[in-house]
């Protein structure tokens, strides 16, 4: 078997959105280790280590999927996962037009298992991740005082990325962009 690449599927921030939520962000104390504003997007699918027919696989079924039309989308409140007492990942959720998202992301997962790959179990929640926290502290203060609902713009394509890890952040190499509405 070939070399594995480590490949998720995702929307990227337009740069407006990318340097308001940044300006934003620079009044707040994020805690934990914090995602580099050219890193953020918002994850339809995370493949894991996929090898190079398969990554082939998705990508084909991918460009032969109506993928539906442009949509438009906002930032909005902070969150955490599990939770904001123990928090491990503070992100901020997505505004607007979450019924195009959340069906661009059922088209993605299809393709996922028509590339061979297994199902996703969990339920799809956009979100954009902010930093990741360990170990886990409580964020319930910056998470109930935080909302960026002003900044919207509109969905109009997904990127396959390549994740290429160590070194410092992990570095995001685009493989294929594929434009909505097509």
């Amino acid at each position: 078997m070939g070399s594995l690449r480590r490949v998720f599927a995702a929307v990227p921030l337009p740069d407006e959105i990318r340097l308001a939520l940044a300006d934003e962000l620079d009044s707040l104390s994020i805690p934990g280790r914090v995602v580099p504003p050219g890193n953020w997007h918002v994850t339809l699918r995370f493949l894991g280590k996929v090898d190079d027919p398969t990554l082939e696989r998705f990508v084909a079924a991918l460009d032969s999927a109506e993928l539906g039309d442009p949509f438009r989308v906002g930032l909005g409140s902070l969150g955490a996962f599990p939770g904001t007492r123990n928090a491990t990942v503070l992100w901020v959720g997505l505004s607007g037009d979450l019924e195009s998202f959340g069906a661009l992301a059922a088209i993605v997962e299809d393709c996922v298992v028509d590339a061979g790959l297994e199902a996703e179990e969990r339920p799809f929640r956009p979100h954009l991740t902010l930093s990741r926290i360990r170990p886990p502290q409580d964020v319930t203060g910056l998470v109930g005082d935080t909302t960026l609902d002003r900044m919207r713009w509109e969905c109009r394509e997904l990127i396959v990325y390549q994740s290429h890890l160590g070194g410092g952040p992990a570095r995001y190499e685009p493989l294929e962009t594929l434009a909505l509405g097509r």
